[in-house]
């Protein structure tokens, strides 16, 4: 009987290096993927926890007549905290009758906003006859809460404020918001007709398509793989739809109520598609003035004179 051959030494080894080789990058593949998906969900808690910018203004440097006020989010969670600025006592009384304005400021803002002088417009409009309530959503500014959902949760904030205005100053309501908080106002007027009006200042249409369109603006992550990564384990983290956040759909809840859209054609952040794809749900009634200020939501610095008589205009006829 003849032996069986033996296999050669070198043979053997390359077979055994072969494989070592092939463990190492799977290791590596491994190793690589499991940075990515904690890269992603540590990304992706700051962007929705971030630490609250505390209030480093306020309408008595401007000489405006205030009050501070608190009250609960619709859903009685939290409690919210803001301002409330009457109509300038200078102004005739037949102008009491106009609109109570409520602002809504936007992500990793406060009532403040400062980006768009927010507090200066407020003053514009209370010289012209508005009341005017500043407040801070959830996890910003004075007002309680730790995270930050980018209009999911912050409806219910906005629909607090929207109480408030009820019960202590009734009348008509106009809202407007910058960013986030003009998404949210949009939302919020989807499910409360006492909204009359509102003035939507650089908003995204839907939460979803922007996120998975624009996230790496905000995470400052390369697009692949982040952010189909931070878009698939957030959500369930915090408990939100993000499809929710649907401006394309609340618009149609909203009309024929009127809305005005506001936005630069040079906004890096939230490109002008946005505010044009909701304005083209109805003309008849929506307004969308572009401008050409640079930055994001800060189209009221450079054009003070112009925002403030637009926006005037557009909640008086409310």
């Amino acid at each position: 009987m003849k032996p069986t051959p033996a296999i050669t030494r070198a043979p053997r080894r390359r077979l055994g290096r072969r494989r070592i080789r092939l463990r190492v990058i799977f290791a590596l593949i491994l190793l690589l993927a499991a940075a990515c998906i904690g890269i992603s969900g540590f990304v992706g808690w700051q962007l929705s926890h971030p630490n609250p910018k505390p209030l480093e203004d306020s309408p008595k440097r401007l000489g405006m007549a205030y009050e501070d006020v608190q009250f609960q989010s619709r859903q009685g969670d939290l409690l919210l905290k803001g301002w409330y600025m009457p109509p300038a006592q200078t102004v005739e009384s037949a102008t009491y009758g106009k609109a109570q304005i409520i602002m809504a400021h936007g992500y990793k803002n406060n009532r403040e906003q400062k980006n768009a002088e927010a507090l200066s417009l407020a003053k514009d409009l209370t010289d012209r006859g508005f009341g005017v309530l500043m407040f801070d959503f959830r996890n910003s500014g004075e007002s309680e809460g730790t995270m930050t959902s980018v209009g999911y949760y912050e409806k219910y904030d906005l629909l607090g404020a929207i109480d408030w205005i009820k019960a202590q100053r009734p009348g008509k309501i106009g809202v407007l918001g910058f960013s986030m908080g003009a998404s949210t106002a949009l939302t919020a007027a989807a499910e409360e007709p006492a909204v009359a009006g509102i003035v939507a200042d650089s908003p995204f249409n839907r939460l979803s398509s922007y996120l998975n369109d624009n996230l790496s603006v905000w995470s400052h992550l390369p697009d692949f793989p982040f952010t189909p990564l931070i878009m698939n384990m957030l959500p369930p983290m915090l408990g939100i739809e993000p499809d929710e956040v649907d401006g394309l759909r609340a618009v149609d809840a909203i009309y024929p109520r009127p809305v005005l859209f506001i936005h630069s054609a040079n906004d890096p952040s939230i490109p002008l598609r946005n505010s044009e794809s909701l304005w083209e749900k109805h003309k008849d009634r929506f307004e969308l003035w572009t401008t050409a200020a640079e930055g994001h939501a800060r189209n009221y610095p450079p054009q003070k004179q112009e925002y403030a008589d637009r926006v005037s205009a557009f909640f008086e006829q409310l």
